[in-house]
């Protein structure tokens, strides 16, 4: 919850709370004095500036790059470095006056001018063309300014850089894991957590998704099915997080919940893709050789185990259904191909029950985004078994009737059960 929402909302409390005569007077100034200020936030004179700074920094781009051709290379070189002296100066000068924002886009200026200087540099010197190799060293770059500034800008440049980097050089190795983005992933993970942030732990999160896809779509050169890798990494994903949050640390908590937060919409799009992807609507696999590697299968079974291990922890029952969901999205892969009938209906139930699942342990647990995703799931589904091109779309009815006459006799136990639980 931000801040500034939380203020708010505790302010409204506190009056309530003081007229209805809940609390003494005192004890709400109490409340009040003892919570820290509030940063300060983004108004409009800031955004004005940022806008006028990008203008500037735009036009002094442009007119640099108008003349690219007339200027000597030294005074290019030295109008790089200055571009960058005069952003890092200015970061600076805004971070001794408080002005956050301000400097965290100086400092992501500064980075940015650096990846232009390695490409700028590299062309008027004809260096060996190696665009993976120039991503990478941008990366570093944009690295050491967020450890040196906490930027989250910088971070975001980084992160944008190795993901370019990992993609590429998958690209050009599709026989082999390109493992080094693990390590860079990490060591922005580690940040994240060190810097308690959000927003940190939102870029981390996002950044390890192209990763994913990308070693996963390298696979279908070997017949395997990209859906059923990206399951894996879905499950990686969220019971990590949960993992992660259920440590007794509020740094740790942050980092996890983001991270659990994206797992669940991750494994709900995968629930979906797998519907349409296998065999169906959009078919992906041409070759005879297994469906998923077994190192994908020992992601996807240590997030369960994870999953299962942070329940264990924080004695949450959202969280072992968490964990059936992942369980049950994995198992729909080996159901594929023991169907009888020529159509995957233990698979599709198994599915259905996952994000079933997903939907009540954000219930149980009151997380909201995790009750989203699995209404999502739920839609993606029913969607695609609705939809899809194989098999009989009678019996595609009758399995989706038949789905909702169980699921409405378990919602009727699980009425009649629920009193006698709370007695």
């Amino acid at each position: 919850m931000f801040d500034k929402t939380y203020r708010q909302r505790l302010e409204a409390d506190l009056a309530q709370w003081e007229a209805d005569g809940v609390i003494a007077p005192a004890a709400a100034v109490s409340i009040r004095n003892a919570l820290p200020p509030l940063s300060p936030g983004v108004n409009i004179a800031v955004v004005v500036g940022i806008v006028g700074g990008l203008l500037i920094a735009a036009a002094f781009l442009a007119f640099v790059a108008a003349h690219w051709t007339e200027i000597a290379r030294l005074l290019r070189f030295g109008i790089l470095i200055a571009g960058m002296v005069v952003a890092g100066g200015l970061g600076a000068w805004f971070a001794a006056k408080g002005r956050t924002i301000l400097a965290d886009l100086c400092a992501s200026i500064g980075a940015v001018i650096f990846g232009a200087g390695i490409a700028l540099v590299g062309q008027m010197y004809h260096l060996g063309e190696d665009f993976a190799g120039g991503m990478l060293l941008w990366s570093i770059g944009a690295f050491a300014a967020a450890l040196l500034t906490e930027s989250r800008g910088a971070l975001a440049v980084a992160l944008v850089a190795a993901c370019i980097w990992t993609c590429m050089r998958t690209y050009d190795a599709p026989d082999a894991l390109h493992l080094p983005f693990v390590a860079v992933w990490l060591l922005a993970a580690a940040l994240a957590f060190a810097w308690n942030s959000r927003v940190a732990a939102h870029l981390v999160a996002i950044a390890v998704l192209p990763w994913w896809i990308a070693t996963s779509l390298r696979f279908e050169f070997d017949g395997a099915q990209p859906s059923f890798v990206l399951a894996n990494g879905a499950a990686l994903l969220f019971g990590a997080g949960l993992a992660i949050a259920a440590a007794p640390s509020p740094r740790a908590l942050r980092l996890g919940t983001v991270l659990s937060i994206y797992g669940a919409f991750s494994l709900a799009v995968v629930a979906f893709l797998e519907v349409t992807t296998v065999d169906d609507i959009i078919r992906f696999r041409t070759g005879s050789a297994p469906a998923q590697p077994l190192w994908a299968i020992l992601c996807g079974a240590a997030g369960v185990i994870l999953a299962l291990a942070s329940a264990g922890i924080t004695k949450r029952a959202g969280e072992i259904l968490a964990g059936c969901s992942i369980g049950l999205a994995l198992l729909a892969a080996p159901l594929w191909p023991v169907s009888t009938a020529g159509e995957p209906w233990f698979a599709y139930a198994a599915l259905l029950c996952a994000m079933l699942s997903l939907v009540v342990s954000g219930m149980l647990d009151d997380v909201r985004p995790r009750i989203v995703a699995g209404w999502l799931g739920i839609a993606g589904v029913i969607a695609g078994i609705t939809w899809a091109v194989k098999g009989s779309l009678l019996r595609r009815s009758a399995f989706l009737a038949a789905a909702g006459v169980v699921a409405v006799a378990f919602a009727t136990a699980l009425n009649r059960a629920l009193p006698r639980a709370g007695r």
